[in-house]
């Protein structure tokens, strides 16, 4: 098992002359920490009226903040190649199970008797997430982003490098539809109907994809900074796409 994380996460001497990767890593980190901290607040947007159709729109903290990962993921792989999306992945994920496994055990250890009860509530309903959500959220986010650094990788092949905005909405489509798949029915398979789920989950699947377009020009405007700051524009010719391996 030792090996294998080292295998994963090392960062391989390309990786390491770049000036902007670490902090970019660092960052992603956080914003998917933190998207699952906010997650159970929902938040009221409000209701737009078009003619005779009415939409009320509620979109929890992680709806807003998740997609954002997705945002750094296309920009790893369009700038440092699928091998620098990928080690970011493994270790935003590793970040995240080791997050959720102290959640766990903070929310299962006795509260001190002056404590108020109301306090621990409080406490179980921010960081008491279930292991079966704990379980369908990693699921969905592993899969999700290798298959979004997957298909932008082969895209920009396909393109030429040409296209850009075809890459981060294509990837999206891709990798979103598989993430609201795999979290939606994770978390409530065999206790709503197959109809409900798929509902939620194509619900959750349209904003995302419509988040990701609304960012566009400022994907556009980071990838052109780091490409100019850091002096490449990796094309992932030749590489092992596996989860798994350090090397592209």
């Amino acid at each position: 098992m030792r090996a294998l994380l080292q295998k994963i996460i090392a960062r391989d001497q390309r990786l390491a002359t770049f000036k902007h990767y670490e902090l970019l890593v660092h960052v992603y980190v956080v914003l998917l920490l933190i998207s699952n901290l906010v997650g159970p607040k929902p938040t009221d947007f409000g209701t737009l009226h078009v003619y005779r159709w009415s939409w009320h729109f509620i979109f929890s903290g992680a709806q807003l903040l998740f997609p954002i990962t997705y945002i750094f993921s296309d920009i790893f792989t369009e700038v440092y190649g699928y091998g620098g999306s990928r080690r970011a992945i493994w270790i935003a994920f590793l970040a995240n199970v080791l997050m959720g496994f102290f959640a766990l055990f903070m929310v299962w250890l006795p509260a001190a008797p002056d404590w108020p009860k109301e306090n621990q509530r409080a406490f179980e309903i921010v960081f008491g997430a279930t292991t079966r959500g704990i379980l369908a959220s990693l699921a969905a986010f592993w899969v999700g982003e290798f298959v979004n650094s997957y298909v932008m990788a082969r895209m920009k092949l396909w393109t030429g490098g040409r296209w850009l905005w075809t890459r981060t909405l294509g990837s999206t489509v891709a990798g979103q539809a598989v993430d609201s798949l795999v979290v939606t029915f994770g978390l409530f398979a065999f206790t709503l109907p197959v109809k409900t789920i798929l509902v939620m989950a194509i619900s959750g699947y349209v904003f995302k994809v419509l988040y990701e377009a609304a960012v566009t020009p400022l994907t556009y405007a980071a990838v052109a900074f780091l490409k100019r700051e850091e002096g490449v524009d990796v094309y992932d010719e030749g590489t092992n796409f596996s989860p798994f391996v350090k090397d592209g």
